[in-house]
């Protein structure tokens, strides 16, 4: 099936601004930095750029995934921000509508990803060369047909929670990659980055940014 990149119109919300970061609410089907070829050259970083002009990436979001998406507006918040990401000292916490009735209540998936090279952007589960993967989930809301879960990622693998919720049996609604049938059959990816804590790259001060559910 060809894939037409078309993603909504508009700038990304933004939820704070100030002279060292700058912290928006992406919207799903919009690339967090340009993709492959010009048709994927719109993208979140460069809608922002014509306000933020020194904006700097820090994190991605899937193109599927909305909510909170930091960036560095100079090239010491650039640093700090992304040390913060790579020694997991950031705490995230995301939505997810899944397949099934996820139990127990909470608990943990624990296991390594890598690249699936011939399917890519494809990840797969590998004990022998894939990354170290943890994530953590607490369901808010089960039934038989769909569970409303808080996922909480220990670590930052690409496709993360789509794998990890896809290798339990509960896919993640409307996931093109991972969910099959009437699973994969919904306007969007029901995955949402609600929360993301930092330190502030100047201040030191712990500072939470939260984005509304849209789903």
């Amino acid at each position: 099936m060809s894939f037409t990149y078309a993603p909504p119109p508009g700038v990304p919300d933004v939820i704070h601004a100030d002279h060292e970061i700058l912290v928006v609410n992406k919207p799903a089907g919009l690339l967090s930095v340009p993709g492959r070829g010009e048709d994927k050259a719109d993208c979140a970083i460069e809608r922002l750029r014509g306000a933020f002009p020194t904006i700097l990436l820090v994190h991605r979001l899937d193109q599927d995934t909305s909510g909170v998406m930091i960036f560095g507006l100079t090239p010491h918040a650039q640093r700090h921000l992304s040390k913060q990401f790579e020694d997991r000292r950031t705490k995230k916490a995301y939505l997810a509508r899944v397949t099934g009735r996820l139990e127990p209540k909470t608990g943990t998936v624990d296991l390594p990803l890598i690249v699936d090279w011939p399917n890519r952007p494809r990840q797969k589960v590998d004990h022998a060369e894939g990354k170290p993967a943890q994530t953590d989930w607490r369901v808010l809301r089960a039934g038989d047909d769909e569970s409303r879960v808080r996922l909480f990622p220990l670590t930052g693998r690409s496709h993360q929670l789509r794998v990890h919720m896809a290798e339990t049996g509960h896919a993640i609604l409307g996931d093109p990659l991972y969910a099959t049938g009437a699973a994969a059959d919904f306007p969007r990816l029901m995955l949402h980055a609600e929360s993301l804590r930092i330190k502030h790259p100047e201040s030191g001060v712990q500072m939470t940014f939260t984005a509304p559910v849209p789903f």
